[in-house]
């Protein structure tokens, strides 16, 4: 087979290739972030920064400092949207740190979850006071409560 297209000297291949070359949309978004640096399952370094765009092959965020390319890391995002409206969610990503310039950078996602963030009133295996029966105070420094006090009454009020 023989090739047909002819080469036209005025149309010159560029130095180099412009446009954007990624598959994946980038959706910006400025979200706040923890990083963990992993190597070998150890935490090497750790810190926060934002996101300054994210798609579904990766992420690029800024931190305070530059970060070395080739290495895992690990990035707990905080994420807009509550589950069911109430309890607050962040998306975990694990992913290779492909660029690092000045402080942005850039890394392919290798996986990535959505898992619901832990408050301080969110604790399901504590007891709460709610739980235990409430005594009056006077009862159990002399042994019995005073008038007011009966059946967890506040004296006070």
């Amino acid at each position: 087979m023989a090739c047909s297209s002819t080469w036209d000297p005025g149309n010159r291949a560029p130095d180099s290739i412009a446009g954007n070359r990624r598959a994946d949309r980038r959706y910006s978004m400025l979200l706040d972030l923890r990083w963990k640096l992993i190597h070998r399952k150890r935490v090497l370094d750790s810190g926060e920064g934002s996101t300054i765009d994210l798609s579904s092959g990766g992420v690029r965020f800024e931190s305070s400092r530059a970060l070395p390319t080739g290495l895992n890391v690990e990035l707990a995002i905080s994420w807009p949207v509550f589950l069911r409206g109430v309890t607050p969610t962040q998306l975990m990503v694990h992913g290779r740190i492909v660029r690092s310039e000045g402080g942005q950078i850039a890394i392919r996602m290798i996986q990535h979850e959505f898992r619901t963030v832990r408050t301080p009133g969110n604790h399901g295996d504590a007891p709460t006071n709610r739980a235990r029966p409430r005594r009056p105070v006077l009862a159990t420094v002399h042994g019995t409560a005073s008038p007011g006090q009966e059946k967890g009454t506040d004296a006070l009020s």
